[in-house]
């Protein structure tokens, strides 16, 4: 799968990273969860950004996602991520 920048950030992978990725489900609850101990509204804004991402693939989708602490270097504009 080629993961695009259209659809995560490198702070979004580095934020599905920390939390459990065995399933779109558990990560989506996981990261419901994190929200109401968040109070710094950069971080709800990519939380809320990364559920609304996660929304948008199939169970299918999801399970081919690498998860990794990305680096910017790895999302320069234009270019794509192999999955």
């Amino acid at each position: 799968m080629i993961l695009s920048l259209d659809k995560f950030s490198a702070e979004e992978i580095n934020l599905m990273s920390i939390f459990d990725t065995t399933s779109r489900e558990a990560l989506r609850d996981d990261l419901l969860t994190a929200l109401h101990d968040v109070y710094e509204p950069e971080m709800i804004e990519v939380i809320g950004s990364t559920l609304e991402k996660l929304d948008s693939l199939t169970d299918e989708e999801f399970a081919e996602i690498s998860f990794y602490i990305a680096d910017d270097d790895d999302f320069t504009e234009g270019d794509a991520i192999d999955e």
